[in-house]
Parts: structure tokens; sequence; C-alpha cells
């Protein structure tokens, strides 16, 4: 009997803190607005950030507006940033293709050699020459200060540029001084035909420590949080045409997300779980995508360790700050710029103090009047992004000792792995499973 009591493992637990309500829009009413608000926001914000850092930086240069810019007289101006896109695609030439006997090709990246950028402020724009900013790193929607002056072509020669750079981190987080993990997956994609229902089981049975070892189930003891990022499910696009559906229909409707229930009920009976809204799940399409419909879940719904969370979504666990979305943000910087991988767009979007800077402009977000909730005001010590091609993990280091863990987190249905975080050491690894049918 002393011997059972010796072998009884208790999960681990953790302070958790839902930061989520500056992604809410349900308190919000739409009467018709457009974007000029939420860009007058950033542009607001971000202003006024990059002016209280000039004077370390060019203390000896005046600030101008466009319309005050003298030619030959260096000077720096503060504005957003427009990239102007040859093959950036429009709405006309979907209609042209419509009308066209050869299909528009529709390339993965729509860079091209003829891009240039545009700085606007309230008083006007001006293009932008030299090499100092790069067309292939920057995104329309990018907040900025430059140095340079004009010339007599009219254009905006650049010397030098400011990012607004980390935002400040919260004070010296206290980590805890035993193991604690927090496991990340995305990409479930649970009815679609790469995704293996057996797979998803090996990792719930792994999580709630029915698989393994003792050494296992140590570890999965000492799991304290899950958190899935996005595209959980795929459902058929067929019966939602606007027709009337059929039994079989409404079967291939909610198959998936029966399917999908009973793994988290599973988890959330053994450990707590946020499960985020992406692409692909029967959520709003623009940012910020709201919370699922709790209702899809009625056996996860029943256990309060299950949450129902946005896309962002921003957390707390044990004073560790968490930061992710289900990765459309990064997917769609990859498809109007160039980086070496994925870390570097999200090491961007940090330095950028936006998460989202190219929304509105070619991702779809909620037309807000009066803030622009991408923005960064404090530093996340972790930064997470779902549904990528693989797993990805980088530790970034700022000027004022921020300190940021960056994770790629793969697509679970085509890779099998789920990424998990040590919140004692920093240390993030991939856990892997796969199925072999003799």
């Amino acid at each position: 009997m002393e011997a059972d009591e010796e072998r009884t493992l208790y999960r681990k637990q953790s302070c958790y803190k839902n930061l989520d309500e500056i992604f809410y829009i349900e308190k919000e009413q739409y009467r018709g607005q457009q974007y000029s608000h939420i860009y007058f926001a950033r542009l607001h914000f971000t202003r006024t950030l990059l002016y209280s850092l000039i004077p370390s930086w060019k203390p000896q240069f005046p600030v101008c507006t466009v319309l005050g810019l003298e030619q030959g007289k260096e000077c720096i101006l503060v504005g957003t940033l427009y990239k102007h896109m040859k093959l950036k695609p429009m709405i006309l030439d979907e209609y042209s293709k419509e009308r066209s006997a050869t299909p528009l090709v529709k390339p993965h990246n729509f860079m091209s050699s003829d891009d240039y950028l545009v700085l606007e402020d309230e008083s006007g724009r001006v293009k932008l020459e030299g090499s100092v900013l790069l067309p292939s790193v920057y995104v329309t929607g990018v907040v900025v200060a430059l140095l340079g002056k004009e010339t007599g072509a009219g254009s905006f020669l650049v010397q030098d540029l400011l990012e607004a750079d980390l935002p400040p981190q919260m004070g010296k987080v206290l980590k805890p001084n035993e193991d604690k993990y927090v496991i990340f997956l995305s990409g479930i994609n649970a009815g679609s035909s790469t995704s293996n229902p057996l797979l998803f089981q090996l990792l719930v049975d792994h999580i709630t420590g029915h698989l393994g070892d003792e050494k296992e189930q140590k570890f999965a003891a000492e799991i304290v949080h899950a958190v899935i990022a996005g595209n959980s499910v795929e459902l058929p696009r067929g019966p939602l045409n606007g027709q009337n559906l059929t039994s079989k229909d409404l079967s291939a409707l909610s198959d998936p997300i029966k399917e999908l229930d009973i793994m988290l009920t599973q988890i959330a009976a053994g450990v707590s779980v946020d499960i985020m809204p992406g692409l692909h799940d029967p959520a709003n399409f623009s940012l910020p995508q709201q919370p699922l419909n709790r209702c899809l879940f009625p056996g996860a719904s029943s256990c309060e360790t299950f949450r129902s969370c946005t896309n962002p979504h921003y957390f707390e666990l044990d004073e560790i700050r968490f930061l992710g979305t289900s990765g459309q943000n990064i997917e769609d910087l990859d498809k109007y710029s160039d980086a070496k991988d994925k870390l570097e767009f999200m090491e961007r979007t940090l330095r950028w103090r936006h998460i989202a800077p190219s929304a509105p402009n070619t991702l779809g977000c909620y037309p807000f009047t009066d803030k622009d909730p991408f923005l960064l005001e404090s530093c996340p010590h972790v930064y997470f992004v779902g549904n990528q091609d693989r797993f990805d993990t980088r530790l970034l280091n700022g000027a004022e000792g921020q300190m940021v863990r960056l994770i790629c987190i793969p697509r679970f249905c085509e890779s099998g792995v789920a990424v998990v975080l040590n919140l004692r050491s920093f240390e993030c690894h991939a856990l892997s499973f796969d199925i072999q049918f003799s």
C-alpha cells in the first residue's frame, strides 16, 4: 500500500492569467468606418515613441513633415511606410482573370525588383531612395523615423533610420525553482486527409500520463499548460455553398469537431488547455479572431481547465508573459517581404512593436476606431507562432535586457511534432510522435 502511494504522481500547478481583453471586439460597433482610424492610432502611438528616442539618436537634426521638406536640407521624417508592389494582387486582376484565356500566375511571394517604398504622414507622401532602407525588408504599415534630405527629383534620400525596437519588459521574472513545462501544438486539422487521429491520441496519452515508463510519466506530471495555436479542424467546403444540407453533409461538418472535442476533453481532464482559432477554423476570418464558440465543444467546455481564446493570444503563467498567433501575421509577411527564416520575421514584428504590421493592407483585420490592438506596449517573454513548416526557436536579447524566447510551432498533422518549453530554464525542444505499421 505504501509502495503504491510512493508511486503516485501529482501534476504540478501554475498561476494563470488571461490577458486577451484587448483583442475582444464584442463591445465594438461597426458603423461603416474605414481603416484610416487604425492607421492614425498606429502612427500616433509609434511617432510619440520615436520622438522620445530621436534626442539620443540624432539630436542635431530637425524633425519636419513631408510638406515641410526643403531640397538639400538634412532633416528627420517620421511616418508610415507604404510599399508599392508591381505584383501585389488586385481585385481587378481577379476580374481580368475570368475574362482572360491564360490564367494569371499566383506566386508564393509577390516581391519584384521594381518595388519601392513611400513615406506618408498627415501632410503628404514622398518616395524614398537609398540603400539604407531595403524594400525587401519592410511592408506597408511600419512606422519609422528616417534621416535624409530631399533630392532634386522630389524624392527623399535616406541616410539612416530609427525603428521603435523592442518594448520594455516587465521586471525580472522569478522563474520557478522546479521544472514546469508548457506544451504547444498547432495544425491538428481534424477531419482532413492528412490528419491521423491515432497520432493525436498518442500525444493526448502522453500529456495525460497514460503513455510511457515512469520517467515519461514524471515528465507528463510536470506539464502545467497546453496551447493549441489554430487550425484544429478542417471542414469540407462543399456543404457550405448555401444549399440545403443533407444528413450526410451535416455529419461531414460535425464529425471533425466531435473528434476534436473528445481529444480536448481528455486533455482538459488532466491539464489546463487554451485553444486558439486559426485560418481554417469555424471563426471570423479577420484578426483579431474571436474565441471559438464553446458550444462546439460540449465535453471540453464542462471542464474549468478548458479555455477558448482569441488569436492573437496573450496570457501570463507564473508571471511569465506569453504572446502568440496562429501564424497568419507571419505568413503574410512571407508573401510581401523577405527574410532568411520565419524567426527573423518574428523578430522584426517585435522591433517594429507591431505583431501584424501588414494589417489591414494585405491582412484582414477589424476596423478599430480608437486603438490598434496589435501594437506592443510591453515585451513578452515567450513569442510563439503556429502552423509553420518546421520547428524552430531562438532566444532574442534586447538592448535593455529584454529576453524573448521565439518559437515556430510546426503543423502537427504533417510533422507529428509538438513543442515543449521549460519555464525554469527557458529551454525549448520538439516532442515527436510517429506511427509505424509492420
